[in-house]
């Protein structure tokens, strides 16, 4: 059995989101739902070059995909939600998807692996819940997703000077 915790450790407001700022929107994390495929460069990797070179067996790359706007959003309104019927995500410079904000027909909860660690208070004993206190898996509730962002239409094509607003 594998524990699951709530993030108590913070208050809900501050919490620091592990996902990138591009998935977040003014009423939280969201999902990002396209219809299609987003045709992603390949890496370019030389072995020549050290700093390539990552320690572990596996390496992890990012690829910026765009921008999320959300034209709308006025922080001064909290209780306006004119900013879900409208919200673009820019590819490239030359590439718009035009999208909504929908509420999900389910809540849906973000977890997160964290390693469990000795309690010296423990010393290994058993808990109430039946299992040690040992060094193991357990996880953690990071948020719960209740909209989705639903890119449904084509792409429409944007001058290059169009995706530097903000």
């Amino acid at each position: 059995m594998i524990p699951l915790h709530t993030s108590v450790d913070q208050a809900t407001e501050t919490i620091q989101n592990p996902l990138p700022r591009l998935l977040q929107t003014p009423s939280g994390l969201a999902l990002l739902e396209l219809q299609g495929t987003i045709n992603l460069p390949e890496p370019d990797i030389e072995d020549d070059d050290p700093s390539n070179i990552s320690n572990s067996s596996e390496q992890s790359f990012q690829t910026p995909i765009g921008r999320l706007i959300f034209p709308e959003y006025d922080p001064s309104n909290l209780d306006n939600t004119k900013w879900m019927k409208r919200v673009y995500l820019y590819v490239g410079k030359h590439q718009r998807l035009t999208g909504e904000v929908k509420k999900l027909p389910r809540a849906y909860a973000v977890i997160r692996k964290r390693d469990r660690e000795i309690s010296s208070q423990t010393n290994g004993d058993v808990s109430m819940q039946g299992f040690e206190s040992e060094v193991g898996d357990e996880l953690e509730i990071v948020e719960i997703l209740k909209w989705k962002i639903l890119f449904s239409t084509r792409p429409e094509p944007v001058g290059a000077m169009v995706t530097d607003t903000t």
